[in-house]
């Protein structure tokens, strides 16, 4: 694994910003406790553009400083009590889709359209499955759940975000491939400079 360039750095910050507006893009919107943001397209975004080690790198970097205070969760949240609140998994989850996203582009030489469509419905599909349960044994476990709380419910919560998700994680591969070009132009001239 090289050392990071400026420019990497310069991306894992960017994407750590676009999920802290990303997370309060609509922080009114809630649903059974589940705040509608559009994290989950910024999470594949960076898997897709930045590739597996930066885009869960800047995902990294997001859950760090969220984790240390400022308010950059959803609903304008921060600190380390945010993980005992059962939205917690759906932030980790981001770290898991950036990375699994990023592998898949990776791992053709030239990616298509449709590796970039693989990518981003299957870290679409971790962030829910991920999150959701961790909501589910969060509430079970030591969250103040619902009055009849059952699995059945938290995956209902999920079907409010749903359609949103599903077309942003199509609008993230449809746009990606141009850019995913230009970055990589970029990183590659920045590491020409450097060598």
């Amino acid at each position: 694994m090289g050392k990071m360039k400026t420019i990497d750095l310069v991306y894992a910050g960017m994407f750590a910003a676009l999920m802290a507006v990303g997370a309060n893009i609509a922080q009114f919107l809630v649903v059974g406790g589940v705040p509608i943001t559009l994290q989950t397209f910024f999470a594949i975004l960076a898997g897709l553009l930045l590739g597996s080690r930066l885009g869960a790198t800047s995902m990294i970097v997001y859950t760090l400083v969220g984790l240390a205070g400022a308010p950059v969760f959803a609903q304008f949240t921060g600190g380390p009590g945010v993980i005992f609140k059962p939205t917690f998994g759906f932030i980790l989850s981001y770290i898991l889709v950036a990375y699994v996203a990023g592998k898949i582009v990776e791992s053709k030489l030239k990616p298509t359209i449709t590796t970039f469509m693989i990518a981003s419905f299957t870290g679409f599909i971790l962030n829910y499955v991920l999150g959701t349960n961790y909501m589910y044994y969060a509430y079970k476990l030591w969250a103040a759940a619902p009055e009849g709380f059952t699995y059945s419910m938290a995956w209902i919560w999920m079907l409010a975000p749903l359609p949103k998700d599903i077309i942003l994680s199509a609008v993230a591969a449809l746009i990606s491939p141009r850019i995913f070009t230009a970055v990589s132009k970029t990183s590659r001239r920045q590491q020409g400079k450097v060598a």
